[in-house]
């Protein structure tokens, strides 16, 4: 008797976990996702979410500038002002847009290389794990802790409500719940249509709806050609003219990129960018120096340049990879002089950056082909740029 009572039970708890744990509809599961992508629109433009209620997401992945920080602050957009108006970093952040498509952090045994993931030395595996990076970073939105932030939410009844309703009556009873919940329905809203359109003047070329410029179409031919140039090796992954190319292959290269010394000089950074080394999941020195490669969407409005903004113009940075295997290349056009030092000199990629010299109608080539990447919505800002 004893053990039939303990049975009954037993059924009953695994009948009652299966009613609550039921199956979704398509419907439902579709209305919830809508739910949680309004949710973390919300969310992702809430300055509330900061120490001094100055910054959200929105203010260092500005929708209306290619997701990028596009603010002077003080240093021409190389890095981002923190909450505290002061806090300077040591790099730049990168865009949010055509992010939803990197694979999570891990190592490819066949390529032998470290392969996506969040940030520029993928610390964060999903969009959900950089969600909640920046809230809790010192230099950046400067909450104390994740309680903080979910009392923060608590003082909102909009955010009661609607957490309750999406992920359940009990959500606010663990912070760690609630602050998951949060970066969850962040990254929902990240993995909108919103931050990858795919409808640049490249994509309608794809589809017969544009036709290039004779400009732009040999920028296309340099660009996926490697007997030109190495652009392909970094910046393709699905292949020449494939619908969906984000541009990257999401690997950790050394392109040799220099200290931003005026940068430097504002943040009192000392010590060198470990790049992929900083990784905590990463011990090998010989990613020293690494970064992750970015996508080229939306690459012509989303200045400055490199993981520190080094360089200002998206032609300085063709001649700078076209430096390696072109003699003439001696000088920085952004500064009259020569080509800075690469801050981490042991790892850089020279086998990748292998290729021919490029002449200037080439490079300008290259560079028509990468405006062609542009989103539809950002493409007056092509414009503003020439005029400035």
């Amino acid at each position: 008797m004893k053990y039939l009572k303990l049975i009954v039970i037993l059924s009953c708890t695994l009948l009652f976990t299966a009613c609550m744990n039921k199956e979704l509809s398509k419907e439902e599961l579709q209305q919830q996702k809508k739910q949680k992508e309004e949710l973390g629109r919300v969310l992702f433009f809430d300055n509330n979410l900061s120490k001094n209620r100055t910054q959200s997401c929105a203010t260092c992945h500005n929708p209306a500038t290619g997701f990028v920080d596009n603010r002077e602050n003080g240093v021409k957009s190389m890095a981002s002002l923190g909450d505290d108006s002061k806090s300077l970093g040591d790099r730049q952040a990168p865009t949010a847009s055509y992010a939803m498509f990197s694979p999570k952090f891990h190592f490819d045994k066949k390529k032998n290389k470290y392969i996506g993931g969040q940030f520029w030395d993928g610390r964060e595996k999903t969009l959900a794990g950089q969600a909640g990076g920046p809230p809790l970073n010192p230099i950046e939105m400067g909450m104390p802790s994740k309680k903080a932030v979910v009392e923060r939410l608590k003082e909102n009844p909009y955010y009661i409500k609607t957490f309750k309703k999406i992920y359940g009556e009990e959500i606010f009873s663990s912070i760690e719940k609630t602050y998951f919940a949060m970066t969850d329905s962040i990254e929902k809203f990240e993995m909108t249509k919103e931050f990858a359109p795919f409808d640049s003047k490249y994509d309608r070329f794809l589809e017969g709806k544009y036709d290039l410029t004779p400009l732009e179409d040999l920028g296309r031919s340099l660009f996926f050609s490697n007997n030109n140039n190495s652009c392909a090796t970094c910046h393709v992954l699905k292949g020449e003219d494939k619908k969906g190319e984000t541009f990257t292959n999401y690997e950790y290269h050394n392109i040799g990129t220099p200290i931003n010394h005026e940068l430097r000089a504002m943040n009192g950074v000392k010590e060198i960018d470990k790049g992929l080394l900083a990784n905590p999941k990463v011990k090998d020195k010989k990613h020293l120096g690494k970064h992750k490669v970015p996508t080229l969407r939306n690459v012509a409005i989303t200045a400055p340049y490199m993981h520190n903004g080094v360089f200002k113009d998206l032609r300085t940075v063709v001649e700078f990879y076209d430096k390696y295997n072109n003699p003439s290349r001696k000088i920085n056009p952004e500064t009259g002089k020569p080509w800075n030092e690469p801050e981490v000199k042991e790892t850089i990629s020279l086998e990748e950056l292998k290729a021919k010299k490029q002449n200037d109608r080439k490079v300008d080539a290259l560079v028509a082909f990468m405006k062609l990447l542009t989103d539809k919505r950002y493409e007056y800002l092509l414009e503003e740029n020439i005029k400035k």
